[in-house]
Parts: C-alpha cells; sequence; structure tokens
C-alpha cells in the first residue's frame, strides 16, 4: 500500500464532502478545537474503509491509521482524519498484535473526547484483551491513571466481553469499586453504561452488585445501571 497517497486520497475525498454548516455546529457541539470538515458519519467511514476492503498487512493498516491521525490544519489535528484513522483500525482491528496495544494507548492520551475515546476503548483496546487475555493486566494500571480518558478506557475496554458473552466479572467488580467514588461525569457513565449492557445477559450479577451500593453510587450510574434491568428490580433499587 501506499500510505502516504491513500492518506491523501481519503483526505481529499472528505474535503470534496465539506459542509461548512456542519463542521461549526459539530464543533460546538463537541466543545472542539479541532479543525473540522463537516462531513456525516456514515460517508466519512464509507471512505475512510474503502482503503481496507481487502485486508492490509498489520503495518500498512498501523502505519495508514497513523499517517491520518497526525493530519493538522493550520497546526490543528482534523477532525475527519482522526475519525477516518479510528474507523480503519475499528474495521481491522483483528489484524492487530499484542504490541498494539502501546499504540491504542499513544491514541487515547491523544484523544479529548469521548468522540475518539470509546471506539479505541471498545474495539480495539478490548478486542486486543479478548484475544490476548494477558493484555487485561494493563487495564488494572490505566482503571486509576491519572488521566480521565484513560480511566474510562479501562472501564469501555470490559464492553468486548461484555458482548460477546465473556464478561470479566472479576475486573468489572474492581474496577467498579475502585471508580464508584469518581467526580467525573464520563467516568460514571462509563461505568453505568458497562452495568447496563451486561444487565441484557446477567441482570442477577447487575442487581446483586449495584443494590448494596445504592448509596454510594452516582445518579448517573444508578440510572444506566438500572436502564434494562426487570421493572420490578429496578423499581425496588431506585426506591432505596
Amino acid at each position: 500500500m501506499d500510505v502516504e497517497g491513500e492518506a491523501s486520497r481519503i483526505l481529499a475525498e472528505l474535503r470534496a464532502q465539506a459542509d461548512p454548516v456542519r463542521a461549526e455546529n459539530e464543533k460546538r457541539y463537541l466543545k472542539s478545537g479541532f479543525a473540522h470538515i463537516g462531513v456525516p458519519v456514515p460517508a466519512l467511514r464509507k471512505v475512510a474503509t474503502s482503503s481496507v476492503r481487502i485486508t492490509p498487512t498489520r503495518d500498512d493498516l498501523v502505519a495508514l491509521a497513523k499517517a491520518l491521525w497526525n493530519v493538522t490544519d493550520e497546526g490543528r489535528p482534523v477532525h475527519e482524519a482522526r475519525m477516518a484513522a479510528i474507523e480503519i483500525l475499528t474495521k481491522r482491528a483483528s489484524s492487530l498484535e499484542p504490541n498494539d496495544l502501546g499504540m491504542a494507548e499513544r491514541l487515547v492520551r491523544d484523544s479529548a473526547s469521548w468522540v475518539y475515546v470509546d471506539q479505541i476503548a471498545e474495539k480495539v483496546v478490548g478486542g486486543l484483551v479478548l484475544r490476548y487475555p494477558d493484555l487485561a493486566t494493563a487495564l488494572d494500571a490505566w482503571v486509576s491513571d491519572p488521566y480521565m480518558w484513560i480511566r474510562r478506557t479501562a472501564v469501555l475496554a470490559l464492553l468486548a466481553g461484555v458482548r460477546t458473552g465473556n464478561p470479566d466479572l472479576e475486573r468489572l467488580d474492581r474496577f467498579g469499586d475502585a471508580l464508584i467514588g469518581e467526580r467525573e461525569f464520563f467516568i460514571r457513565k462509563a461505568l453505568g453504561w458497562v452495568l447496563r449492557e451486561l444487565s441484557k445477559k446477567d441482570p442477577g450479577w447487575v442487581v446483586a452488585w449495584v443494590e448494596p451500593r445504592v448509596g454510594i453510587m452516582s445518579g448517573v450510574t444508578l440510572r444506566e445501571a438500572v436502564r434494562r434491568l426487570p421493572a420490578e428490580d429496578a423499581a425496588r433499587i431506585l426506591g432505596r
């Protein structure tokens, strides 16, 4: 693959679909300091993933993602280029190797919004941990990291196992107790989100974990956690 040429093609196709009004609205919604082109997600995804319709080598995949991630406009990262990098990585996440966990961590540390972090957390980090379980020890360190988006990644990485029916309940238990007093909204929301997804398959575990912690759990975590529980259980828990 001509990585630089492919990155230039993707960027040119994205710019050809520029919508300045959408760009300003999106920039305002995300409270973003990045440059925005204004391309809807479905169109962006179609342009980005056309590069990896045929499975590239791992090296080409990572190189293309890095090239897009590093695109700037007047010194500012380009939102759509970074989103394209994420789409490429998540589309071919099965090609990634254990050492790529470090790359994923660097991308998260270079992010400042859920819009970049969440897919990396679940599809890239979570996917790697599912395929290489020993990598989960990294999450044990991340859950207490000073950077809020790394902590969110540690929690959301557990979603991959939840969705595939192989939840890491031991880590969810530990991470939940470690983060239950969090002041950051995005951490509280992430914990509730994982509990909500787990409740679709194992409501009993969620009830047993949430009920004794109602008094110390944030409202946003609690509301998310009970959202998909049986009505009787949710009403009893909320009534406490």
